[in-house]
């Protein structure tokens, strides 16, 4: 959960910034420099569908094996899937 050397520090503010639209698809990069709304690590890396949004956090279902999950994440630790 630690960033490379040239990567420290806060991040820009455009992935705050980003709108997540329910049915999207997202990428969960967890950001250790946020720690509010942060997932738990199992959820690194994964892929889910942004579903609706909780006040500044967006509502992610997210397929762990037979089980889905429905995960409360902010902004900081998403990414928008490319495919």
């Amino acid at each position: 959960m630690t960033k490379r050397v040239r990567e420290k520090g806060v991040s820009s503010p455009d992935n705050v910034l980003v709108q997540y639209e329910p049915g999207q698809r997202v990428n969960i990069v967890i950001d250790s420099a946020f720690h509010k709304g942060m997932p738990h690590k199992r959820y690194q890396g994964k892929t889910g569908i942004a579903t609706g949004v909780r006040g500044r956090a967006v509502l992610v279902d997210v397929d762990i094996g037979k089980a889905k999950r429905s995960l409360i994440i902010r902004p900081e630790h998403l990414r928008v899937n490319k495919n």
